[in-house]
């Protein structure tokens, strides 16, 4: 344990994450799995938005929000998994207290952005294909706009409330990265505004989502379904399926928490290019023009 004096308190200066596994053994081949993932999925979706930028044909708001995700995507994979895989091969797995503040920030500000920009992708399929004769073809400014405020102020306001509690006993978190509320369990301040505040967090940023996600595309399957045509019946590649992503935390410290939080931080960034974009057509002839650099046709 690593504590300073600050006045008549002792504060703790570095947490120690314990990680996936302490089994020796098997950490170099997690390292391997993990660094193979990793290049992966920030590989995929760097080609993505590469294929995106530079094929005019992809300049529209569908493929404005694909290559927002991807971004993202990389984002969070990259604030998380690179320290996880120091752990694999260092026998030094503790974080300073001021660095396990900036990871959850830069977190929780990716993630939420992330599922932010899924609901507006959702209800952009929504007007697209239910309303058409209302859709513009344009991302709502106000939404992009809020969908951005909202993130950063949550952001902002969780890692705020935990580096006002005091932290002077253990401090070891059983978890790969620093998130909520495993902290909370560490202070021997009271926690109880900052229950609150992931409770109010976790209400409006994950659950009222969710449910616009999964109303929004109900509506959209709903109107597939009622195209008569063999031809319309078939999934349109610009309908895509809500995402995995429920990254706001869990509520005990424990190894399935470690499994969520690999689902929500290395599994989903890393299937979000096929899910949402391998499989459009257009996407695919792009990629393939912009690795073989080839010209977009006219």
């Amino acid at each position: 344990m690593d504590l300073g004096n600050s006045g008549n308190d002792s504060v703790v200066t570095k947490f120690v994450l314990l990680g996936l596994t302490e089994t020796a053994a098997l950490q170099p081949i997690l390292f391997v799995i993990f660094l193979l993932a990793y290049v992966t999925t920030v590989g995929g979706n760097l080609s993505i938005l590469a294929a995106i930028l530079m094929e005019t044909k992809l300049h529209s708001p569908m493929y404005f929000f694909l290559g927002n995700l991807s971004l993202l995507d990389v984002g969070c994979v990259s604030v998380t998994v690179p320290a996880m895989l120091r752990h694999f091969i260092s026998n030094d797995r503790s974080i300073p207290y001021k660095a396990c503040l900036s990871q959850l920030f830069f977190f929780h500000l990716l993630a939420g952005a992330d599922f932010f920009l899924l609901t507006v992708m959702a209800y952009d399929r929504y007007l697209a294909i239910c309303q058409p004769l209302t859709y513009t073809g344009e991302p709502s400014k106000p939404w992009w706009a809020c969908h951005c405020v909202f993130s950063f102020t949550n952001a902002l306001t969780q890692t705020v409330a935990l580096s006002t509690l005091n932290f002077c006993g253990p401090n070891v978190i059983n978890h790969f990265y620093c998130d909520l509320p495993q902290p909370f369990q560490l202070s021997c301040s009271s926690v109880h505004l900052n229950g609150q505040l992931l409770f109010v967090a976790a209400a409006f940023m994950g659950v009222a989502p969710l449910v616009l996600i999964s109303v929004s595309y109900a509506h959209v399957a709903a109107a597939v379904l009622r195209i008569r045509s063999a031809e319309g019946r078939k999934p349109s590649p610009r309908v895509v399926p809500t995402s995995l992503y429920t990254r706001l935390g869990s509520v005990e410290s424990s190894d399935k928490h470690k499994g969520i939080g690999i689902l929500n931080t290395e599994i989903s960034p890393m299937l979000n290019p096929l899910i949402y974009s391998l499989r459009n057509p257009d996407v695919q002839g792009a990629l393939q023009r912009v690795l073989m650099g080839r010209q977009s046709p006219k």
